[in-house]
């Protein structure tokens, strides 16, 4: 044994002698086969205490070439599966993460080396330190690092971070990943790498695909809104895992996130991006299949008064039946939801209406109905006036003088403008009926005495009486008023 670990440090003398030869003459190669040599050595015999202390010897020497340290940080990388016990892994990765720190040429090897470390303590059941190790590297600036892996990294970093219950950092690390990013084609991403340049590396074998990874961001997303109780948002997630194209080419993953889609629906609140993911749901053929889903929607989308009692009394078992909803009691809050929504239903046909029969129509006390009334009015979801003591309700906004004087300024402003286009009509008519009576007279001298302008007009054959005839000769009438008779 003695003989055995002497004849090993033999050898790495040897080869550090050499390291250092080609280290000073600027051999990249010599100086790379060298330092994974001893690498290997220290491998073949075990030694993994030996192994570690080489590893932190050959990075300080002095004047060491960035790409000697870079394969000596790969080649032990392969040996940490192969460690015999779950410390001396630890370790390694700990010595090769001390060598790493701080050397942009290695920044790649690194980030995996702190992923596996975090992976570790997970598994040991210290999350929170996992969290801490993965939060310390920034992804996003590794040009070299490739797209999939840097997505796949910062949603582990969001994992940890709603597991350890950290939802504000959470947040943050979410936003670091744009949803356009897996819309992008990725046969179309790949080009020619100029000169200049760096290279970006391939991504591991274990990493998924760009699609994949879109789901596993927006089930984490899910997991974020479920603690708010957002359930648009949560609605949202799923519309997206939906149209991913796997999802819809299998009926058994996409019914079940189609269900989901029609019950958030049903507990998000009444809002313009609701009524437009309504609208959309409800155009689906997809929805076809589970028709009670339709009829539901379909409620929903009619502006019309929905009994909660009615719609539960057929709806609660398929909801009882429904696998992993996430969220509080969602019973309760669908019924809250729809309370909501049927009081905008009635302030859509209603300008007036008394406390007692709004209480009727929603079939709620009328304490409970002035309650509900109230916070949608406090939210700024309605405009509302209530008149307690004759008990009325207003659902028109009090108008200022200033805008009732607008309001006028601009009706009469319409009305003048709608007469001046009156009269110019008018005036339009009486000139094209002019001019077509003028174009149907046919006579050069018309019974008015006056010369038509007509083309091509023929002269009357019938001579007018009081119109002096002059194609016979003229007759010699003596003036009166002349001295000389004929």
């Amino acid at each position: 044994m003695a003989d055995g670990a002497g004849s090993l440090e033999a050898k790495i003398e040897s080869l550090l002698n050499l390291e250092k030869q080609m280290r000073q003459v600027g051999d990249v190669a010599g100086t790379r086969k060298a330092a994974t040599d001893i690498l290997q050595l220290c491998y073949e015999a075990g030694a993994w205490q030996t192994l570690n202390e080489q590893i932190l010897l050959i990075s300080k020497r002095r004047g060491q070439l960035k790409q000697a340290v870079q394969a000596m940080v790969q080649q032990a990388m392969q040996y940490i599966d192969q460690t015999p016990d779950i410390d001396t892994k630890i370790e390694l990765i700990k010595t090769l993460n001390s060598v790493s720190a701080g050397k942009i040429y290695v920044e790649i090897e690194r980030a995996r080396l702190i992923k596996k470390l975090a992976k570790i303590k997970e598994e040991q059941g210290h999350i929170a330190e996992a969290a801490d190790l993965m939060q310390e590297v920034a992804v996003e600036t590794f040009g070299a690092m490739a797209k999939t892996e840097k997505i796949a990294f910062i949603l582990e970093q969001v994992r940890l971070c709603l597991d350890r219950q950290d939802y504000v950092r959470a947040q943050i690390l979410s936003r670091k990943i744009s949803s356009r990013v897996f819309e992008a084609d990725p046969s179309k991403e790949k080009k020619k790498t100029k000169e200049g340049e760096s290279i970006v590396e391939e991504a591991p074998a274990d990493i998924p695909s760009l699609l994949e990874l879109k789901r596993i961001y927006y089930q984490l997303m899910i997991r974020y809104y479920s603690h708010n109780n957002d359930y648009l948002e949560i609605c949202r997630c799923y519309k997206s895992i939906y149209d991913i194209p796997s999802v819809k080419e299998d009926s058994a993953q996409w019914i079940p996130v189609l269900r989901k889609i029609c019950w958030y629906l049903v507990l998000s609140p009444h809002d313009p991006m609701q009524s437009s993911l309504l609208n959309s749901t409800l155009e689906d053929k997809n929805l076809s299949e589970i028709p009670h889903f339709r009829l539901l929607l379909k409620q929903l989308v009619t502006m019309e008064v929905i009994q909660w009692t009615t719609l539960w009394g057929t709806f609660e078992n398929e909801f009882a039946n429904e696998k992993e909803m996430l969220g509080g009691s969602l019973g309760e809050k669908a019924a809250e939801d729809l309370k909501l929504r049927n009081i905008l239903v009635v302030s859509k046909y209603y300008s007036r209406i008394t406390l007692k029969r709004l209480a009727d129509l929603l079939c709620l006390t009328v304490q409970e109905t002035e309650k509900h009334l109230s916070d949608m009015v406090v939210s700024k979801a309605l405009v509302a006036k209530i008149d307690r003591p004759p008990g009325l309700i207003c659902f028109q906004a009090a108008k200022d003088s200033n805008d009732i004087l607008n309001l006028w300024s601009s009706n009469l402003e319409k009305l003048l403008d709608l007469v001046e286009k009156s009269c110019h009509q008018i005036h339009k008519e009486t000139m094209v009926h002019k001019a077509a009576l003028k174009m149907e007279g046919c006579l050069v001298i018309g019974s008015g005495g006056v010369l038509c302008l007509v083309e091509g007009a023929e002269p009357d054959s019938g001579r007018l009486e009081w119109v002096t005839d002059f194609s016979c000769p003229f007759s010699l009438w003596p003036l009166p008023h002349a001295s000389v008779s004929s």
